[in-house]
């Protein structure tokens, strides 16, 4: 059977005596590997954020596990705002988010790049 990557990965880990390791060797490593979770993080956020456009029709799951669906009215660096159907406004992090396709305003060219008009529901 053919080892994978992680699961060498996992066994040389384990083979590490933290133990012998004293304080600030410890503070060290906790630092370390802090400032790789973080990074690993900002990648996966940059990389969501990516595919998320303003007026891009999303969706998301509420702390209270109900799905929430809405449109992207505003992005940055760490989350994105979405209006939804209740008038309500959530801010998200991109890596919640998943697009449900079109929304009647992606073809809508957005003010100055930044904002997109749209109207209440059940206005013209």
């Amino acid at each position: 059977m053919k080892k994978t990557a992680i699961e060498g990965w996992i066994r040389a880990m384990t083979n590490i005596d933290i133990d012998r390791l004293d304080e600030a060797e410890l503070l060290a490593l906790n630092e370390r590997i802090v400032e790789r979770l973080h990074l690993l993080h900002r990648q996966k956020t940059d990389q969501a954020l990516q595919q998320i456009k303003i007026g891009s029709a999303v969706m998301f799951e509420a702390p209270d596990g109900r799905t929430i669906t809405g449109m992207v009215i505003r992005r940055n660096r760490k989350t994105v705002t979405i209006h939804t159907d209740d008038e309500r406004h959530w801010n998200v992090s991109p890596t919640l988010v998943r697009l449900t396709g079109r929304h009647a305003l992606d073809g809508v060219a957005a003010k100055d790049g930044r904002v997109l008009p749209f109207t209440k529901p059940g206005t013209r």
